[in-house]
């Protein structure tokens, strides 16, 4: 059954402040996805030794990537990544809007695979949205417009996922969910599964929302030791199936 796996990997530094790349690698090959999407990577930055994070977790895991820099300065890069096991084509990578004049925000991305299932080829965008609610609308409906989920190429099985830091009581998650369905509540759980923070995870901000065509199974956020101390995130792991 295909498995998909989202993370906020906090640079790879941990909860003990150890920078450490291969204990995130750890925690993800011990669930053995068949998609992996990551937010919050470094790549050839001083402050995580220059170390490009997307290619190490992806040769350890023996998987292909693609990196969306949301943010450059001059060589250094820092973004998101999806790295999967199977044939994949990359469709689309770029930045999404923010709101001009507020200092201190971060520039934010999403990037859009398109993933082969036994010939079914499945749509896997992850992303990373702002802080600020007002922000985080704009990103939304960018996310729900005609670059993306409205896209003419975007059809059939989709997943949109990644930490929109963004709880289910607010109105970019809410405008989401009129477009996707959020896989946490298809399956009725509760308590639902929440992966912020990983010491003691009581908020619901890293989600995966599914068109029609995906029916979800199980979904789970790994609360081993090793888990608890990579980052300051859960891994969300999503099993899924798809309808033909």
């Amino acid at each position: 059954m295909p498995r998909l796996l989202t993370y906020n990997v906090h640079r790879c530094v941990g909860v003990d402040r150890r920078l450490d790349v291969g204990r995130i690698a750890a925690v993800i090959a011990e669930h053995e996805p068949d998609v992996v999407c990551l937010q919050e990577l470094d790549v050839g930055r001083a402050r995580t030794g220059l170390v490009d994070q997307a290619s190490v977790i992806a040769d350890r895991l023996e998987m292909t990537f693609h990196f969306h820099a949301a943010m450059k300065v001059e060589t250094e890069q820092y973004g998101d990544a999806i790295l999967t096991l199977r044939p994949e084509r990359l469709v689309k990578s770029d930045e999404l809007p923010t709101l001009n004049g507020v200092p201190g925000l971060e520039p934010r991305g999403a990037l859009w695979v398109a993933v082969d299932f036994d010939g079914v080829p499945v749509n896997v965008i992850n992303t990373h949205l702002g802080l600020v609610p007002r922000e985080q609308r704009l990103q939304a409906a960018a996310l729900l417009g005609e670059d993306w989920l409205a896209h003419p190429e975007c059809v059939g099985p989709t997943l949109l996922t990644g930490d929109f830091n963004a709880t289910s009581i607010t109105r970019p998650y809410q405008a989401l969910t009129r477009r996707l369905a959020d896989c946490q509540r298809i399956l009725g759980l509760r308590p639902s599964v929440k992966t912020f923070p990983s010491s003691f995870p009581a908020i619901r901000i890293d989600h995966c929302f599914i068109s029609p065509e995906v029916v979800v199974t199980a979904v789970s956020a790994p609360f081993s030791p090793l888990a608890r101390m990579a980052s300051d995130h859960l891994p969300l792991v999503v099993d899924f199936e798809i309808r033909t």
